[in-house]
């Protein structure tokens, strides 16, 4: 025969006399072991010295003279069961206490005992009176120790039957997991700040490059700092190609050279939550359909998506070389440490158009108004010259106002137009001599066609033979067949072949040949630009940059190579 073993009875204790007290008893003893003692100081010497699982009292063992309830005292002392709890007397001597009390480290101790002291004296416990008794009220405190430990502290005044207060109940609550999340809030709450806190004047000394260099130092401080995260990557999505372009991480990524995009099928992570607006925590790559081979040895990984104004604006994606690295918490303290983060992107934009963006609202206001003036000009000009038939001199200066009419209309109309590339191409010369840019030859390597057209109308004005192509493999291939450029002008993000690797290409044929490379703002996975100006890169052009500019940087360029 085989005996069912018995889960141990629970040890009960019932305080007071009642009219049920006991049937209480008899029917709690049928399943428990039940115990009837008539105060509740007996019960607390009964818990003292044994294990009691459960005390069940009257409330009015614990009224005070007036006969109100005290509901808080009565649970001061049924917490003191599950949780770290004492009573002391007046002067702070611990008088009773639970186990769980006594494993408390040395300073709490101390503190709950300086709590009960300052309740006492709160409660009036040194008179003892029926008016004192009323003082009585239930007191609060956190405790915030050393080791970053945090209590939540109960006091309550214990009420005798006279309605004196001798003795105070004390019950902590362990809140060092919650206040330790309470402090890493308010730190990523500080960081975001930190992160925004930009010095205009500052950032107006520099290019887009080192404004983006300077933000990137503080996230990498910040997510080791505070999150714990080693390895991140930043992806901001462009909304006319709907792909998530790489503009910052802490490491080279393989995923930096992909063509991502924001689509939930065949995109990796960053895609799906890009769509799906929601973060993604992945404890295992190697089981995960989704991932894409990022960080060498990544085992790990959470993506979480990067909002302005409610709207999905790029991805944020952790790795880790440990497997489950992430859990909850770090999902929301990187969802939170992320809205700052695309504060702080959309920021940077901001200054790096700010001066493009200003001229072209200025420009457009101004077109609103002087388009009418302008067509009643042209029109008057137009009846002035059919008046003066037989006027050739004069019909000649009018048609000479009406072209100026028009350039002024033109003008107006390039400065308000927001093209992503050159600015100012219109203004490109006839063909003139430069002896700098006269007979050179050129490599222009972009993907977007209005570049390759806009640069090369430029140059060839000025004498320059440029030889145009649409991606960098089609670059080197031409640098390793044709080694005789004297300069070669390269966008960093192309498909095939990166602006970087056209770039190395260039320097392994021939050291001495100037290489610019262009880009717009922030795109540059793996660090191009700082690694070519480390390998003597010539120059780099944020788009959109001005004619202007494009000539200077060339022409300093190639006067560097002759002076040399």
């Amino acid at each position: 025969m085989t005996t069912k073993s018995r889960t141990p009875l629970l040890s009960v204790v019932v305080v007071g006399e009642s009219p049920h007290t006991d049937e209480l008893v008899q029917w709690l003893d049928v399943n428990a072991r039940a115990e009837h003692v008539h105060s509740v100081d007996e019960a607390l010497n009964l818990v003292r010295h044994r294990a009691i699982d459960l005390v069940i009292l009257p409330s009015s063992s614990l009224l005070p003279k007036s006969g109100e309830p005290s509901i808080e005292q009565t649970s001061a002392i049924l917490l003191a069961m599950d949780s770290p709890g004492c009573v002391t007397d007046r002067f702070g001597q611990i008088e009773w206490s639970n186990e769980q009390f006594q494993k408390l480290p040395l300073e709490a101790r101390t503190r709950a005992s300086d709590f009960c002291i300052e309740t006492a004296k709160g409660a009036g416990c040194e008179i003892d009176d029926e008016s004192s008794a009323k003082k009585a009220r239930v007191r609060h405190a956190h405790f915030r120790l050393s080791g970053d430990l945090h209590f939540d502290a109960t006091a309550t005044p214990i009420a005798r039957g006279d309605g004196s207060a001798s003795h105070v109940a004390l019950v902590l609550r362990d809140m060092t997991f919650t206040g330790r999340m309470q402090d890493k809030l308010e730190a990523i709450d500080q960081a975001g700040r930190e992160l925004l806190s930009l010095d205009a004047e500052q950032f107006s000394r520099l290019d887009p490059q080192e404004r983006l260099s300077l933000i990137e130092q503080k996230l990498l401080r910040f997510t080791r700092d505070l999150l714990n995260f080693d390895h991140f990557e930043i992806r901001v999505l462009d909304r006319a190609t709907n792909k998530l372009e790489v503009v910052l991480a802490s490491a080279h990524t393989d995923c930096a050279e992909l063509d991502v995009r924001a689509e939930a099928d065949r995109n990796g992570i960053s895609g799906y939550v890009a769509v799906k607006g929601r973060s993604y925590i992945c404890p295992d790559v190697m089981r995960d359909a989704r991932y894409l081979k990022g960080v060498d040895g990544a085992k790990s990984s959470l993506t979480v998506p990067m909002f302005l104004h409610d709207r999905v604006i790029g991805v944020a994606n952790f790795e880790s070389t440990t497997l489950a690295a992430f859990n909850e918490d770090d999902r929301q303290f990187a969802e939170i440490f992320c809205r700052y983060v695309a504060l702080a992107l959309h920021f940077l934009q901001l200054l790096a158009n700010e001066r493009q963006t200003t001229t072209c609202r200025v420009a457009k206001g101004m077109m609103g108004e002087i388009t009418g003036s302008l067509n009643d000009i042209s029109t008057e000009i137009e009846s002035l010259v059919e008046d003066y038939i037989g006027h050739d001199d004069l019909r000649h200066r009018l048609r000479a106002v009406s072209d100026h009419v028009q350039k002024i209309r033109e003008s107006a109309q390039e400065m308000a137009s927001e093209r992503p590339g050159v600015i100012s191409a219109r203004s490109t010369p006839s063909k003139r001599g430069d002896p700098v840019l006269d007979g050179r030859r050129i490599l222009l390597a972009d993907d977007e066609e209005i570049i390759r057209e806009t640069v090369r109308d430029v140059l060839t004005g000025y004498g320059v033979e440029v030889s145009a192509v649409s991606d960098g493999e089609a670059a080197i291939e031409l640098i390793r067949t044709t080694p005789s450029f004297d300069l070669v002008l390269s966008d960093i993000k192309m498909p095939l072949k990166s602006g970087y690797e056209v770039f190395a290409a260039a320097k392994q044929v021939n050291p001495a040949t100037p290489v610019i490379l262009t880009t717009g703002f922030g795109y540059d996975p793996n660090h191009s630009i700082i690694r070519a100006r480390r390998e003597g890169l010539s120059a780099v052009l944020f788009k959109p940059f001005k004619v202007d500019q494009l000539l200077t940087e060339i022409r300093t360029a190639l006067k560097t190579v002759t002076t040399v």
